[in-house]
């Protein structure tokens, strides 16, 4: 956010930060596209076994849907603009890290199976483990910047808008929760079939979007969740697309499928009526 002496306020944004969120995005696109492409045409392509094809796909349509958003990182000016995205990147990167120690003997690696997938699964780890190493440190570092000046609020959330983002963001960090925590009871209650490593897995997704949501909420900002704006319905779009294409899989006469269709339609509007209601701001603000 610039200043009117043309000075950017706020925190500034650290180098460490964009080259992470850079890197990440390259990544995710590859990886995302190979996961997803697998689950359209009915192969769980995952780096552990998977009972469907679905929760990999999945895992992939999220890692494409918030590639966009992080290519833009670099061109924020100030660390208020990107952190409603950073903080939940930093709980992808170390919360998948930490599921697949975790579920280290359901990894293809360990498991065994088609080369490709044993090396897809190799390589999964080799990746995350410095990728979350380096989202700590950097995260790190970039709390320890000085703040160049106060950022003000411009524009501010419409006070219609709370109360949904609230529920929304509570409803995807619940979710979230119950799945890392507590798998086997909260897996059950997937509305498909899932290990306990793709409960987690999906857990984690869950998780960094309820915090992106609720930091969202939090920030009341539109211009300082602009990146975040980006990815939500992207992700939203990506994954109504493999539910879709999975739907024979899915139950969808059960409350958790009901709850699930509801916070990803949740997602999609948010990020659509957040985009029009900057572009509002915006052109009032230049006419």
């Amino acid at each position: 956010m610039t200043s009117t002496s043309g000075r950017t306020d706020g925190r500034e944004l650290a180098p460490g930060v964009v080259v992470l969120s850079t890197a990440v995005a390259l990544i995710s696109v590859g990886v995302g596209a190979l996961l997803v492409l697998a689950s359209v045409t009915g192969h769980a392509a995952g780096p552990w076994q998977s009972p469907e094809a679905l929760s990999p796909g999945l895992l992939g349509a999220a890692m494409a849907g918030v590639a966009p958003a992080l290519l833009t990182v670099g061109r924020s000016g100030s660390w208020e603009e990107v952190r409603t995205l950073i903080w939940p990147l930093a709980v992808v990167l170390v919360g998948l890290f930490t599921v697949s120690l975790l579920n280290g003997g359901a990894l293809r690696v360990v498991s065994g199976g088609p080369v490709f997938l044993v090396l897809f699964s190799l390589g999964w780890v080799a990746t995350l483990a410095p990728l979350a190493v380096g989202a700590v440190v950097y995260l790190v570092s970039q709390l320890r910047r000085p703040v160049r000046a106060p950022v003000a609020r411009t524009a501010p959330l419409p006070g219609w808008s709370k109360p949904a983002l609230a529920l929304l963001g509570a409803g995807w960090f619940g979710l979230g929760t119950g799945l890392l925590v507590a798998p086997a009871f909260w897996g059950a209650l997937v509305p498909w079939a899932v290990s306990r490593a793709d409960a987690q897995g999906l857990g984690v997704w869950a998780l960094a979007l309820g915090v992106g949501v609720l930091g969202s909420l939090a920030e009341d900002d539109l211009a300082r969740i602009r990146p975040a704006l980006l990815s939500v319905p992207l992700v939203a779009l990506a994954a109504a697309v493999l539910l879709a294409v999975h739907a024979s899989a899915v139950d969808w006469g059960s409350g958790p499928a009901l709850s699930l269709v509801g916070l990803v339609v949740g997602l999609l509007v948010t990020g659509v009526s957040g985009r029009l209601l900057w572009s509002r701001h915006l052109a009032a603000a230049t006419g």
